[in-house]
């Protein structure tokens, strides 16, 4: 297979060799990006949508890093994507098509055909990468996914015990259980882990599954990173220090209401001085330095442009500016407002605009996104935000760094 040639990241004056990585399932790149700031070179990027590939091109173009060193995006369906040139690689990375376990879709999970676990577990058949990392939504989590959650693990553990011609997924699963419980080595050991992306300093509340393996040759122990924010930490540093207000200059008339109404836990926040965790990330945090599109249109930001027609109703009211963003959307019909709206303190609403969504993805702001308006901004609902994406790949990298 040709090697591309990429530039090598340092590290106190030495040189690292990249490690070598398959990036499926890539969509605007948010998963991917924050390997390839781990200095991970994607030798094929799989993505299936038309969007989301311009995007990725448009990027590579116009030389946005990391984008600009990955391999040319492939366009098209995984199940026909051939891996054999690419055996022994250190990793494979993505997020297989998360809309049958959404709390927001239809909730078919297994029955539906858009469910492209199946190939990620191909992948690792036939690839036999070091490790990988596989990202989903929380309702993958859900208690009537609970037999199929499993039956993912144990596909993850013994990737070559594949399912027969003609298999219902039941039927494989208890012969992977079998397979286990009758004392098999595993292939892969296998951590799934749910998380708030707004634990890693991300500005929202996304909740996200994410499963890392790593082949059973190359294990050592290893854990998924420890959180470093924490809502107790914003809190203190809005309601007891008001280190936040002075940070943004924002008058005690424009605050919201304290939302502290216990006592014991104000006093528990005055008397702490506990500072593991830096506060979270709020929306203000994120778009405070862009101009209110609305009230003050402007052309210096890119995509950075008003969008009419938000609208509040019961459990979509939009996001508060003083906490992280509720999680985006991508919706399955159209853009669901309330998910992807700003609530200012004086209760009047609007969307974000692209550029707000970006940030609050983590996405660096000289990143373009292709389509209409609906589509970028599924694009943005579907992605990885970019720093989680970055804390998981650090844990992981070193840890296969530190088994090389």
């Amino acid at each position: 297979m040709a090697r591309a040639s990429f530039p090598r990241n340092t590290l106190q004056g030495e040189q690292i060799p990249p490690l070598q990585s398959i990036e499926l399932f890539a969509g605007a790149g948010g998963l991917g990006m924050g390997f390839s700031r781990c200095n991970v070179q994607h030798q094929a990027v799989v993505e299936w949508s038309k969007h989301a590939c311009e995007t990725l091109r448009i990027n590579k173009r116009y030389g946005v890093d990391p984008i600009a060193h990955w391999a040319d995006v492939t366009e098209g369906d995984v199940r026909n994507f051939d891996f054999s040139s690419y055996t022994g690689l250190d990793l494979i990375t993505g997020g297989p098509p998360c809309q049958p376990f959404s709390m927001g879709g239809k909730h078919r999970g297994f029955l539906d055909e858009r469910d492209m676990f199946p190939q990620a577990v191909r992948a690792i058949r036939e690839v036999r990468p070091k490790a990988f990392v596989f990202e989903n939504v929380k309702g993958l989590t859900r208690a009537s996914f609970y037999n199929y959650f499993n039956y993912i693990q144990l596909q993850l553990e013994y990737p070559s015990l594949q399912a027969r011609a003609g298999e219902e997924w039941l039927e494989h699963l208890s012969r992977l259980e079998q397979h286990k419980t009758a004392g098999a080595h595993s292939e892969y050991h296998v951590v799934a882990r749910l998380v708030n992306a707004a634990d890693y300093g991300v500005p929202q509340k996304r909740e996200r599954v994410f499963f890392v393996g790593f082949r059973a040759d190359t294990h050592r122990p290893w854990t998924f990173p420890s959180k470093t924010h924490s809502i107790d930490a914003l809190l203190r540093d809005q309601w007891v220090t008001g280190d936040y207000w002075e940070r943004h200059k924002v008058a005690k008339r424009s605050r919201p209401d304290c939302p502290l109404t216990n006592s014991k836990k104000l006093a528990a926040l005055r008397e702490s001085t506990e500072e593991l965790y830096l506060p979270w990330q709020t929306v203000r945090d994120a778009i405070s330095d862009l101009p209110d599109p609305e009230q003050h249109p402007t052309l210096l930001f890119q995509a950075h442009k008003f969008q009419p027609g938000a609208r509040s109703y019961p459990g979509h009211t939009g996001s508060p500016l003083d906490e992280p963003a509720k999680a985006l959307k991508a919706g399955d019909h159209g853009v669901p407002g309330g998910e992807n709206m700003l609530r200012r303190v004086d209760g009047s609403i609007r969307y974000f605009t692209v550029r707000e969504c970006a940030r609050i993805q983590t996405f660096p702001d000289e990143f373009v996104f292709e389509g209409s308006w609906g589509e970028i901004m599924r694009q943005l609902g579907n992605a990885v935000p970019v720093r989680l994406a970055q804390h998981v790949a650090d844990a992981v990298c070193t840890q296969l760094r530190t088994v090389d």
